[in-house]
């Protein structure tokens, strides 16, 4: 009985992070009908469907990871370098800032402790050794991405930037207001030398069975140092978003998109790119550099763990400018 309910609830919390419901809708997307999909036909995918579900837990020890270089990324004296944390959590350090997307420190991304998606690979750092953080910018609030373990860890030493409807969340969780910057779409804020905007995704949002899309979901676009980056958030593929985010941003310097969690393709297809949609987002963005994300982390999907990586490389030659590449969880890369 207990792996009964052990079962359920790891199928309900993946059901909340890849499918909703529409009922009560507050924010939408641009380009896309509300997305119907629920954690009753992620049930029914996951177990009658004709899909066959790779075991990415048994796959784990070909995920490359290395312990972060705890020294390095202390050491003031080298900025311009971005470390993968793991998911879609990356410490960026350049001259003038540090800030961490999405950050998730807990061994599950559910609601209980107990049970739901489990880490693949050991998280390869003690948040107690981070650097001064700046600011946090936060994608949505699915529990792949918005961590109260992280929250708590970070607490007030830092700024939040969330989409709009998510600052009372963050109250919830003892942040100080003034510590919080809500943001609709297009909306910027200037931070020292530093314009942090809002750009769509497509997606949706909830953390339980009453607040879907009860706070919205974002892309940011980070200017700072003459440089332009762009984190992608959880997304689906439109031709329309992302074009209009290269168009208005110019050439982008550094992109860091998702490339995992796509399988079964006709359940993920609206919520989350596979590769060769990722690959047109960065085609899309004009993005000289991009790091593939959201991938060997957690067992959320189908498709088999290295799969994302692997086709990465095989249809790299697609990306018509710079280069898409990815990353060891852990590894250090040092910009230009």
């Amino acid at each position: 009985m207990t792996k009964l309910l052990t079962g359920l609830v790891v199928v309900f919390t993946v059901g909340l992070i890849v499918a909703c419901s529409s009922s009560d809708k507050v924010y939408q997307n641009n380009h896309i009908p509300p997305i119907e999909k629920n954690p009753f036909k992620f049930l029914y995918v996951r177990y009658f469907g004709e899909q066959v579900w790779a075991d990415q837990a048994a796959q784990a020890s070909d995920i490359p990871r290395q312990t972060v270089d705890i020294a390095l990324i202390n050491n003031p004296q080298q900025t311009n370098k971005i470390t993968w944390l793991g998911h879609s959590s990356f410490l960026v350090q350049l001259p003038s800032v540090t800030f961490l997307t999405d950050p998730v420190f807990s061994e599950r991304v559910s609601p209980v402790s107990f049970a739901g998606p489990k880490r693949l690979v050991p998280l390869t750092f003690n948040p107690e050794d981070l650097p001064k953080i700046d600011f946090v910018v936060i994608s949505h609030n699915h529990y792949d991405h918005l961590d109260k373990m992280a929250v708590k860890a970070l607490g007030n030493s830092t700024h939040y930037l969330v989409p709009e409807g998510l600052g009372a969340w963050f109250e919830k969780m003892g942040v100080d207001s003034n510590n919080i910057s809500e943001l609709a779409w297009w909306d910027s804020e200037q931070r020292a030398n530093t314009q942090i905007t809002a750009t769509p995704s497509q997606h949706w949002s909830a953390r339980g069975l009453f607040d879907r899309n009860k706070s919205h979901w974002a892309s940011w676009l980070i200017e700072v140092d003459n440089k332009r980056l762009w984190f992608a958030g959880d997304t689906g593929y439109n031709p329309y978003d992302f074009k209009e985010i290269g168009q208005w941003a110019g050439e982008i310097d550094l992109a860091f998109i998702p490339i995992g969690a796509y399988a079964p393709r006709d359940f993920m297809k609206d919520q989350h790119v596979n590769v060769p949609e990722a690959i047109k987002i960065h085609n899309d963005v004009r993005s000289k550099l991009s790091i593939g994300m959201h991938w060997g982390t957690y067992p959320l999907t189908a498709e088999p763990v290295m799969e994302p990586a692997e086709q990465l490389i095989e249809l790299s030659e697609h990306a018509k400018q710079g280069e898409f590449v990815s990353m060891a969880i852990g590894e250090t890369l040092r910009l230009e």
